[in-house]
């Protein structure tokens, strides 16, 4: 992790600890109002983050969270998909595309579309996690793998 990729956000004090991982939703129409909005909303909407570190301190006031929120340091989360087994090299750098499925009642649904990753993210390949072959409703040949945006 590059000290690049850290970004300092505030988050409600009972959800900032630190491995929490959240998924950033944007604002809300009270946001709109509060003074602190931009240090709250410089978080891309739809992205998983996992908190690294809580700077305990200033409990700032929030129009949403009732116990206030607090700073805190946040990164983006890695993402655990599916993606064409031959494609599964780990360290490679690709284009993602989630599996083309109407399966919804698949048990492997979610996993090939996880929340936090959308269609042309570039990402790299940080582990394969393994052969999925024989779960695919679709019968695609697929690999469990873990991306980072």
């Amino acid at each position: 992790m590059d000290d690049n990729d850290t970004l300092i956000t505030l988050i409600g004090s009972r959800l900032a600890k630190e491995g929490v991982e959240f998924i950033f939703e944007g604002e809300t129409k009270e946001c709109q109002k509060c003074k602190m909005k931009n240090t709250c909303m410089n978080l891309e909407k739809g992205r998983r983050y996992g908190i690294i570190n809580v700077r305990h301190g200033v409990l700032h006031e929030c129009f949403i969270h009732d116990k206030g929120v607090l700073v805190v340091e946040v990164v983006k989360s890695p993402v655990i998909t599916t993606i064409g087994s031959r494609k599964a090299v780990e360290g490679a750098r690709i284009r993602y595309e989630p599996v083309k499925c109407n399966e919804f009642d698949c048990s492997m649904y979610e996993l090939c579309h996880p929340l936090g990753l959308i269609n042309g993210d570039k990402c790299t390949i940080t582990n394969v996690l393994g052969n999925i072959d024989n779960e695919c409703a679709m019968g695609y040949s697929l690999k469990k793998v873990e991306l980072k945006l």
